[in-house]
Order: C-alpha cells, then structure tokens, then sequence
C-alpha cells in the first residue's frame, strides 16, 4: 500500500463558482515577452491570401520518391565508371537540393519567431516537405549506384577516386554555405530572405525542365519532371509574396537584394555552371576531373547540359529574374560571366542566403 504521506493533496475546492469581476480585479499582467526572437505569443492572420491558396494547392504534391520506377535504373547494363558518374552529380545536386529541408525548416522557426503572417509559416512547411522528397531522390540514387555513398564506399577506378576527391571538397563549401546562412537568416528581414529564395528557385526550375527533357533514364526522367513541379510551385509562393513587399522596400533594402543576387549567382553557379573562385574553394584538379565525369554520365542516359547550354540556361533565368524585380526599382547586379550587364556590387562570403 502507498503510504500516507506520499499521497498528492486534491486540488483546491470552491464552496460557490468564483466571482469573474473580483478575480479581474485580482488579476496580475503576464511578464512581457522581450526576446527578440520567440515563437509566443501565437496568432493565425493571412495578410497575403495568394499565399494561402499555394499552400493549398501543395498539401497532396502528387508523387512519392518511393513510388518511381526504380527497378528501370538498370545498374548492370552501366560500367562501374558510369555509376559513379551518376552518383557523383546526385551528390553535386545534394549540396544543394538536400540541404533544402534544413534550410527551409530554419526559415520557418525564423517566421515563427518574427511572427509572419500564417500563410508564410504554412508555405515554408509545405517547401521543407517538398525538398525532403528531393533529398530522398538524390539519397536514393547515391545508395544504389554507390552503396554507403557519397563517402563510405572504397571507389575502384580512378575516374572513381577523383568523383570521391571532388566530393569532399563540394561538402567542404557545402559546409561553408550553412555556417553562412545560419547567420544570415537572422540578419536580413524577411523580403530579402524571399528575394535571394526567389533567384535559386527561378534557376532551379529551368534546370530540372532541361534535366527532364535529356534524361533517357526513366525513373530519373520521371524524379525531374515531379521535381521540376515543385519547384514551380516553389516560384510561385515566392513571386506571390514578392508582388506584396517589393513595392514597400526602403532603398537600402533595394540594394541587399542586388548584393544577394549576385551572391545567388556566385554560389548556385556550382551546380548551374561552374563554381566561380568568389566563393568556392576548389583545388586546380576539380573542374578537370567533373568535366570528365558529367561527360561519362551524359554517355549513361544523364541530360547533363554541356558548358555553353548551361551558360545559355542560366541567362535565360537571369533575365527572366531581371523582367520581375527591375519594374520595383531593384537594380540588377552584373554578372559578366554570363555577359549579363548590371550593377557592381561587394560579395560578402559569410552571409550566404540563397537556396535552391
């Protein structure tokens, strides 16, 4: 039996319901909530309502990354260089793709604890779901043509051993991007956030529309063009809230978003063309060996575009990035590698925004 003295006290009873104006009278204020950054106190307002009807329209997204046909990624009819090539640029895409769910997931705490209006916290929710289907895609592809990869495998040809070596050094500046971002998700204010947001998902839907469209390997055609869907969707919960913000930017604010752009540039062009030195810490080996590599998985069935297309493809982004936030008084940043005309601006390494 339980000893008297352990048993908990019942809870205080009322002779008679107690009298609600003598309590208010009684009542103490709540401390105040003084962190900058804290989730309380809740509230539920939709100040953008195109807002609500992306999120909408993106609870059921129409594809599973565990329902594609993946017995037709015939690993036997591929040599064994033609299997790391793959796998090599699902895990160039990784630093960029499967980062996504952290990175959107940070950015909902963060509207969270600036307390955005509900419909940005629920399309951030709905953006973090759809890139952890992308990183399933490119984790799937990785473990089956390079089991315990991207690094827990023994590669056996040289060709391998250099895809291994470019790894290692694209999760260094992976690794670099995320310390970045950390401290930039808190220092800029929300339109700025969803302008350097809008760069990676303008480019990145015109590259998996050309992924798709090459790629002769069905379940990877098919992951593109689910992919790409997204991604579409993606543009549109950013350009709804954009349309909102842009006309009510102060001008520095204007000229942050130009800075980032050009930092957009300079870090998604690791997989959108080639790393520029700005950021990338790269040795003298690594644009030799992935040249040789994305050529080996082109000759696999991969739609990898060559130098000139890519460069071909991301002006065509560009610009159509430029057609959108140019008539709001933003100025574009120059991007001479691109042969794209603009403004000159500073590039700060340390507060990396962009995502893709």
């Amino acid at each position: 039996m339980t000893a008297q003295k352990d048993l908990a006290s019942p809870p205080q009873k009322y002779d008679s319901m107690p009298d609600p104006q003598k309590l208010l009278l009684e009542c103490e204020e709540a401390p105040k909530i003084t962190d900058r950054l804290n989730i309380f106190p809740f509230d539920w307002r939709v100040e953008t309502p195109r807002l609500m009807e992306v999120y909408e329209s993106s609870r059921d997204p129409g594809w599973s990354p565990s329902q594609l046909p993946w017995d037709t990624l015939d690993m036997e009819g591929m040599t064994l260089d033609q299997r790391y090539a793959i796998a090599y640029w699902f895990t160039l895409l990784s630093v960029f793709d499967a980062s996504g769910p952290a990175v959107f997931a940070r950015a909902m705490i963060h509207a969270y604890e600036t307390h955005e209006e509900d419909a940005i916290r629920k399309c951030f929710l709905s953006v973090t779901r759809d890139e952890m289907n992308h990183e399933e895609v490119c984790g799937r592809v990785i473990t089956a043509l390079t089991p315990n990869g991207p690094l827990g495998y023994e590669p056996q040809t040289e060709l391998g051993r250099l895809a291994r070596n470019n790894i290692e050094w694209l999760y260094h500046n992976g690794a670099r991007y995320w310390n970045g971002y950390k401290v930039a998700v808190e220092h800029y204010p929300m339109p700025i956030l969803f302008s350097s947001f809008l760069f990676g998902e303008v480019a990145s839907s015109t590259l998996f529309h050309s992924m798709y469209e090459r790629t002769t390997i069905p379940v990877l055609k098919e992951a593109f063009r689910n992919i790409g869907r997204d991604e579409g969707r993606h543009l549109s919960f950013c350009l709804a809230l954009l349309k909102e913000v842009l006309p009510k930017m102060s001008e520095e604010e204007k000229n942050t978003v130009t800075k980032q752009f050009r930092a957009g540039f300079i870090f998604l062009s690791g997989i959108l063309f080639e790393p520029p030195s700005e950021f990338w810490q790269l040795p003298p080996t690594f644009l030799p060996a992935q040249r040789m590599i994305e050529e080996v998985a082109r000759s696999a069935g991969l739609g990898i575009m060559d130098l000139e297309e890519r460069k071909a493809n991301w002006r065509t982004a560009v610009v159509r990035l430029k057609t959108i936030v140019e008539p709001h008084g933003v100025k574009f940043p120059a991007l001479p590698e691109i042969d794209v005309d603009g403004e000159d601006v500073d590039f700060d390494c340390d507060k990396i925004v962009p995502i893709f």
